[in-house]
């Protein structure tokens, strides 16, 4: 019988190192926000049981890129994962229990299904944060095998890659160690952090705030000298009239980022916020 799957507390985050953090059980965390009444270990198993269906012909491959077109076939053709391409921003893309029970995903959170499976079966998969849409990687010889998991875990060369990569970087030429930093593997504290960004821009888009604040909220539990987290959960407490909120995080920002391009702005909302009541769109 499988031990069950505890979740960590949001208060203890900032003091785990990127070792320690659990990938799976932050992401359920930050699903549970949304879905309180997520059951952590039902998708735990489940997990369990998409590793072991493969745990057999996995181990009788020997080269890494086989063993992860198997993980792939199974997880994208057999039990149905894909890129949710027609409703791209539905925030159900990025809550964990929802990709597993839709089998639809935005590309870090195929990713993380892809990682979770493959480390089960002893395949060192690792995400990165590429520019655009989050990758995977997988060390193979003397290079990586790159895969887009929103892709059905399509592998990608070298050109595509610098395609990729150049409308987000000026447009300019990308040498072999600009794409080499690029494709560094993805600590599990910059993992979580990027979903909980992602659903903060839809939340901020949609001006749902009571949302949009608590995702920047969580950011900071995870890491709580974050500019712009601060910035983020300030402005949305200013949409939810909590001047006070507002106030301290707007000032530590500033503090943080004396020069950054919105401080002037920032600096106005500041004093609207001490001397009236503060502006809302």
């Amino acid at each position: 019988m499988r031990a069950r799957l505890p979740l960590p507390d949001w208060n203890s985050l900032s003091r785990l190192d990127d070792a320690s953090l659990p990938l799976l059980g932050t992401a359920l965390l930050i699903a549970r926000d949304e879905y309180p009444d997520l059951d952590a270990d039902l998708y735990d198993t489940l997990l369990q049981g998409h590793a072991a269906a493969l745990q057999e012909e996995v181990d009788g491959i020997e080269h890494w890129a086989l063993k992860m077109q198997t993980i792939n076939r199974h997880l994208f053709e057999e039990l149905g994962y894909a890129g949710n391409h027609d409703e791209y921003y539905d925030p159900r893309n990025s809550y964990l229990n929802q990709v597993f029970e839709r089998r639809l995903g935005n590309p870090i959170s195929l990713a993380m299904v892809q990682m979770e499976v493959a480390r089960r079966l002893g395949v060192p998969l690792d995400g990165v944060s590429f520019p655009g849409h989050f990758l995977v990687r997988l060390p193979i010889d003397d290079g990586v095998l790159v895969m887009d998991p929103f892709n059905r875990g399509r592998p990608l060369d070298v050109d595509e890659l610098r395609q990729r990569a150049r409308p987000h970087l000026g447009g300019g030429s990308i040498d072999d160690e600009a794409l080499s930093q690029i494709l560094h593997p993805a600590s599990h504290r910059s993992i979580l952090m990027r979903v909980l960004r992602n659903l903060h821009g839809v939340y901020r888009n949609v001006e749902d705030w009571e949302r949009a604040t608590r995702c920047a909220d969580r950011l900071l539990r995870l890491s709580p000298n974050d500019a712009e987290a601060l910035r983020d959960r300030g402005l949305g407490y200013l949409h939810l009239d909590y001047r006070q909120g507002a106030r301290e995080d707007l000032s530590r920002y500033l503090q943080l980022n004396p020069r950054a391009e919105d401080a002037p702005s920032l600096r106005e909302r500041l004093i609207e916020v001490s001397v009236g009541r503060p502006r809302t769109h």
